[in-house]
């Protein structure tokens, strides 16, 4: 991008985005024509309409007229860095955080978090996940030793305050929900062990067995720190709950890739 081929490229990009008096001055004369200003709306209703497609649950939430301001916003700071638009709105999460109008909207952010997930799992590499069965021929001198990888499709996260999860299947899933919500702190897990993505409310317990899952742990170890999160869990119970989501990666396939290694 140092030549002045590359200088004129950078700066056309930017002026797309940028305001008028910022234009660098290699391009200021192009971006005063009327023609570059169609073109600009154009770039920047593009950007709008994916992020808003991107966050259907936030956008359901909050309208989408209320939505694509705060996208211009976004969008006006944070230019798409790859083509593939499917990926764009990475740090809207954040940029929602500091959006003044939606300060009384605690759980936003949070559900744009989960929107952002959930494009991560259904793009993720395909894989077999871990067959309940052959964990289960495992012996206990085995199982002590066995680590297991989250699926590379697997997202989770848990919330400490906010029923997000809660307030985001049922916008991303609207249906005939009458319950009240029960402000209190939820797990989300998102998985694809098909064509499309699933996703459930999961324990903290879960989220932290999951971390320690990720982190290298033997499944004792991940036990462990999961039973300190929360004396009163169900291990036992949220170890196959996660297994028939799909959330670990098939552990044969890796041992017989380690076996073949020289």
């Amino acid at each position: 991008m140092n030549t002045p081929h590359g200088r004129f490229q950078q700066a056309f990009a930017q002026a797309l985005f940028a305001p008028p008096e910022t234009v660098d001055p290699v391009v200021r004369e192009l971006a005063m024509q009327p023609a570059f200003a169609v073109y600009r709306n154009t770039v920047m209703k593009a950007c709008i309409d994916a992020l808003e497609a991107n966050f259907p649950a936030v956008a359901r939430l909050v309208g989408s007229e209320w939505f694509r301001a705060a996208a211009a916003l976004y969008v006006s700071a944070e230019a798409p860095r790859d083509g593939r638009l499917l990926h764009y709105g990475d740090g809207f999460a954040d940029f929602l955080r500091g959006f003044e109008p939606a300060a009384e909207l605690v759980y936003l952010p949070g559900v744009a978090q989960l929107d952002t997930l959930w494009r991560e799992s259904h793009a993720a590499q395909d894989s077999p996940a871990a067959d309940a069965a052959w964990v289960a021929r495992r012996t206990p001198e085995q199982m002590a030793a066995l680590s297991l990888s989250p699926h590379p499709t697997a997202r989770w996260l848990w919330f400490g305050d906010q029923p997000v999860y809660s307030i985001w299947e049922r916008n991303r899933r609207p249906g005939e929900a009458t319950e009240e919500l029960a402000w209190k702190g939820e797990g989300a897990l998102l998985t694809r062990p098909q064509d499309a993505v699933d996703w459930q409310e999961i324990t903290k317990a879960g989220c932290v067995f999951l971390d320690a899952c990720a982190g290298g742990a033997t499944l004792p170890q991940a036990a462990e720190r999961a039973s300190a999160a929360d004396p009163e869990a169900d291990l036992a119970a949220t170890f196959a709950t996660l297994l028939r989501a799909g959330a670990f990666a098939d552990p044969s396939t890796q041992l017989a890739s380690d076996e073949r290694a020289p």
